[in-house]
């Protein structure tokens, strides 16, 4: 996988001494050509590690979206919060058990819900299977709970399994 990836950078990096122009866009065009490119000449091999660079990316990518589409409405919730003078803040502390399995996966998952305006971590369990989570906006804690499953936590168990 990391072999596919230094490749679809060197790629990159020949498209960019092609064109002549380093910029963002001509980058990422690059990038995207070299990942199509790539990924016609590995479909037909048999090696399944060639082809998990393929499945990865775009779950890659999917998470950075979802993730910034979260920070973006969190920041707005925040924002809101502040300059108009009602109090639509309800706070609480979530007990949210979690099925990831390494310490990296978890420490990922803390430190997004910490990058995330009105959610905090404030305590791991010693067994590591349950994470104490103090959210300023929290109407429902089976909601928030479904959301934390269904959204950043399966979104990170797609990237890093």
């Amino acid at each position: 996988m990391i072999k596919n990836f230094l490749l679809n950078i060197l790629l990159t990096l020949v498209w960019i001494a092609l064109t002549g122009q380093l910029n963002y866009a001509n980058f990422l065009f690059g990038f995207v050509i070299g990942f199509e490119i790539l990924w016609l000449l590995v479909r037909r091999t048999d090696k399944e590690e060639d082809k998990g660079y393929f499945y990865k990316a775009p779950r890659v990518l999917s998470f950075a979206v979802f993730f910034l589409y979260e920070m973006i409405k969190a920041n707005i919730e925040v924002t809101y919060e502040i300059m108009l003078p009602k109090f639509k803040m309800k706070p609480g502390i979530i007990e949210y058990k979690h099925e990831l399995k390494s310490d990296f996966e978890i420490t990922m998952l803390t430190n997004f819900i910490a990058l995330t305006p009105g959610t905090m971590v404030l305590k791991i369990s010693p067994d590591k299977k349950t994470v104490y989570i103090h959210a300023l906006y929290l109407q429902d804690k089976d909601k928030f709970i479904k959301r934390m499953k269904n959204g950043l936590e399966r979104r990170l168990i797609e990237v890093f399994r």
